[in-house]
């Protein structure tokens, strides 16, 4: 079954739970137990078995074994076994599970999973076994501390209840297999105070080879046994050595070789001893810490393959200093990140919204991400089975990805700076992925219209999350000639020639293809960003530019909700069947393309559009500016209509769905699909692509519009029909995909915290408010450019508390403010005045860490 963020039995069997730091890769957590997905090898690595690798338990009394058992539930189907990378012969479907991943060791006949990201909490009983087992496991993921929470690590607190009438010793292993094989293979045995490990790897590499690296297992266990080496032999010699040493002595032996002349790869253990007296309870930290300090473009076979370095790596120069790191600062991080999970997780929101905001954070730990050897942010759009899928931070896909800005505000910034640093073109052009090595010439491929426009209103963000005034006058000439390339001569697609305010050029996008004329998708992109110029601009003193962007957006806007609006949804404005629309987009010796692909001669029509179809992510970007207080982009009547249209024609059973393209969902699960044509409506013989598939991304930023519109039931079913087919048995809680595994467009899930909560912040002003939808006895997590904490609506008081970072604050605003009697720090009164419905303090206050600001209302 499967309760809230609790998973048992068959709701176990999808589970991977990624343990890592962000861009330095992971160890998956399977839903039984098992150590899975070892994606820490510089790409991603679904699917696979890092050999024998994972941890054992045995309970004793004196020299009286009990019992032993691989820390692991009961195996889950299918039986009849599968392919798995990197398996040779006598593997696979037909030969049962593979080995490897304990389902034929004895393991407990009961567990459960609870998973509340970051941390995962796993139990396990037996009726053989005394006591229960409760193992933790996460990686530190603490809002505002990039580094801390991108140490390349999975951390285990593996501890037991006695719940029996009498005294056991008990004995936890952890083994892992290194990397390397043959005479590469060294395992080193290592003690510092009272951190013990083993390093797995090499001495026949040099630390700039780009296959060199190690594994670490450490413990700050004060009992400890080891083993640096397994036995080496033939057939499963190491393992049955293994498990007899394990179960026949109360300690392990160590082992030693000098040299290997097998190509076999070695193994290495540590175990922790200790003993708990009925009713007790104790346990031991372990960590698996790895550095695989050097990749290269391994994706891009034109690219430079000059390597670089994991910022990982630039932190810590080995795997053992950062498991030592781990292990001395454990109670920190540990804390930190709790503090973050329990707030997150006491926010007063639906459990399913709730489950996907923080869900969805686990695609910053999987191999999606990395850090460049600057530090700076790069991603994939999300992962293959074993290489990255979608090179080059998509802007138009990390356009929804709302998770980063707010958390780890420092690495969005990042994007911005390497994109205008290494992708903008000296007319404004933006390439929208970028190349790497750093440095590497900009992809030649056409300006993407939702990416470009996107950009310009990811930096306005950026600005007023950071109130980095500096910042943005640094970047102003890039963005500035990011949103002017709409009109500039040089662009090609001209999108608009003649500065309307609306674009009607050609138009590439995130479905992959190219809209031909005005639509209110794409021009909405245009408006949101003229919008957010022209207040970027003024700042800045630029008034002629403000004018001149304000006065585009106008026009622009009644265009668009005039001419574009068919009374219930935004359409694209064309005809499909004029081959001379089609060829007034041609350009000289470079678009034989054109006629090639986008014109069907048979049904004589233009491939690849909308027509007059309602697509979910019309409003998109309304969406992006009721989140960064840029007001209204589209008529807010017709935007209404349009969302209440979009849930009626859009939101589908699939099992009514005649689904050509790729199944993300199926059978009776519902969800939304990305375009419709409703009766009366004229679908194109070959309509835009991926028409009938459903994207996470795109529903969670259609339910968030919808309940900032007030549609709350209507987005809240959105978001459960969603989870709904995430539920551990059918697919991973934690790995949302689209074109690929751990998918970037999911993060637009985090905006469903920021519309719950009607969180607003303005670090240039500094000013906070929170307009929750239910503002009776809510509570909920924030976080901002600086600080994070939680806010708490209770009956004619708002109390914010930050517990992390620091916050300066000029204006306060929520519900009631306008009728505020005191505020105050602590216990220190504050005075204020109120002003348009907002409370601005006389003195402008510092919060810092733990404090509290109390607001009494009338």
């Amino acid at each position: 079954m499967k309760k809230s963020n609790l998973y048992t039995g068959e709701h176990t069997s999808q589970i991977s739970f990624p343990l890592g730091g962000i861009g330095s890769g992971c160890i998956g957590l399977s839903g039984t137990g098992t150590l899975i997905d070892w994606e820490i090898f510089n790409r991603p690595n679904k699917n696979t078995l890092n050999q024998y690798s994972g941890f054992a338990i045995k309970a004793y009394q004196s020299d009286r074994l009990v019992s032993a058992k691989i820390i692991a539930g009961p195996y889950q189907p299918p039986y009849m076994g599968q392919n798995r990378q990197g398996e040779m012969i006598f593997s696979g479907y037909g030969f049962g599970p593979i080995e490897k991943t304990f389902a034929g060791y004895s393991h407990f006949a009961g567990h459960s999973f609870s998973g509340e990201f970051p941390i995962a909490e796993l139990r396990f009983w037996d009726v053989d076994f005394p006591g229960q087992v409760v193992m933790k496991a996460f990686n530190p993921f603490i809002p505002l501390n990039e580094d801390d929470s991108s140490i390349p690590c999975a951390m285990f607190d593996i501890g037991v209840e006695n719940d029996t009438d009498e005294n056991y010793q008990y004995a936890i292993c952890l083994f892992v297999c290194s990397s390397f094989g043959g005479k590469q293979s060294k395992n080193e045995f290592w003690q510092e105070n009272r951190i013990s490990g083993i390093l797995l790897g090499t001495d026949c590499l040099e630390p700039s080879d780009l296959d060199y690296g190690q594994i670490c297992i450490a413990t700050d266990a004060r009992d400890i046994s080891y083993q640096q080496y397994w036995f080496r032999g033939g057939w499963s010699d190491a393992v049955e050595m293994f498990w007899r040493d394990f179960t026949s002595q109360e300690r392990f032996s160590n082992r030693v070789y000098e040299h290997n002349n097998s190509d076999a790869r070695d193994t290495g253990l540590i175990c922790s001893h200790f003993s708990v007296e009925a009713g007790g309870s104790a346990g031991s930290h372990f960590v698996i810490s790895w550095n695989y300090p050097n990749r290269n473009n391994y994706w891009n076979p034109k690219a430079d393959k000059t390597p670089w370095k994991n910022y990982y790596a630039v932190l810590f120069p080995d795997a053992r200093q950062s498991a030592r790191y781990s292990l001395i600062q454990w109670d920190r991080l540990y804390q930190e990140t709790d503090c973050f999970r329990k707030s997150l997780y006491g926010s007063a929101l639906d459990p399913a919204v709730l489950d996907t905001v923080a869900s969805n954070l686990s695609v910053l730990k999987s191999p999606t991400c990395l850090r460049l050897e600057d530090g700076s942010f790069y991603a994939f759009e999300g992962c293959q089975a074993n290489a990255g899928s979608c090179e080059g931070s998509c802007t138009h896909v990390w356009n929804y990805a709302y998770a980063l800005p707010y958390l780890f505000p420092a690495l969005e910034r990042s994007m911005r700076e390497n994109d205008f640093h290494y992708n903008q073109w000296p007319d404004g052009k933006m390439s929208f992925r970028l190349n790497l090595p750093l440095g590497s010439a900009p992809n030649p491929f056409r300006a993407c219209v939702d990416g470009q426009m996107g950009g310009v209103l990811k930096s306005y963000r950026e600005w007023k999350l950071s109130g980095d005034s500096a910042w943005l006058k640094k970047y102003w000439p890039n963005i500035k000639a990011s949103l002017e390339y709409a009109w500039a001569p040089t662009n090609p697609d001209k999108w608009d020639a003649q500065k309307t305010g609306v674009i009607t050029g050609r138009q590439h996008h995130t479905l992959d293809m190219e809209m031909l004329g005005p639509n209110g998708w794409l021009n909405g992109f245009y408006l949101a960003a003229l919008k957010a110029g022209a207040e970027m601009a003024e700042y800045l003193g630029e008034d002629d530019a403000a004018a001149e962007y304000r006065r585009l957006f106008e026009a622009g806007r009644r265009y668009t909700d005039k001419e574009l609006f068919n009374g219930e949804y935004y359409e694209q404005k064309i005809d499909l069947h004029d081959y001379d629309f089609l060829k007034s987009f041609y350009v000289e010796d470079s678009d034989d393309y054109l006629f090639n692909v986008y014109w069907n001669a048979e049904s004589e029509e233009i491939k690849y559009q909308v027509g007059d179809g309602c697509l979910s992510d019309q409003l998109v970007a309304q969406w992006h500016s009721n989140l960064l207080g840029l007001g209204e982009i589209f008529d807010k009547e017709q935007t209404k209509k349009t969302l209440s249209s979009i849930y009626h024609y859009n939101y589908r059973k699939m099992c009514d769905v005649h689904n050509l393209w790729r199944v993300f969902s199926l059978n009776d699960e519902s969800g939304i699909i990305l375009c419709s044509w409703p009766e009366g409506k004229t679908r194109p013989a070959i309509p835009v692509p991926y028409v009938t598939e459903t994207w996470t991304g795109v529903e969670y930023q259609l339910a968030c519009h919808m309940i900032q519109e007030g549609m709350i039931e209507e987005g809240i079913q959105l978001v459960r029909s969603v989870r709904e087919r995430f539920d551990g048995k059918k697919r991973n809680p934690w790995n949302e995909f689209e074109c690929g595994s751990n998918y970037a467009r999911s993060m637009s899930s985090y905006s469903l915290l920021l519309a719950f909560s009607g969180f607003q912040y303005d670090g240039v002003e500094k000013s906070i408010g929170f307009f929750p939808v239910y503002p009776d006895k809510f509570h909920s997590f924030f976080s901002c450019g600086t600080g994070w904490g939680e806010v708490q609506f209770e009956k004619d008081t708002v109390v914010l508390k930050l517990l992390y970072g620091r916050l300066e604050l000029t204006n306060f605003s929520a519900y009631g403010t306008d009728q505020a009697v005191s505020a105050c720090l602590g216990d220190v009164v504050l005075p204020f005045e109120r002003i348009d419905g907002r409370i601005q303090f006389v003195q402008p206050l510092e919060m810092k860490q733990g404090d509290l600001l109390t607001v009494a209302l009338g």
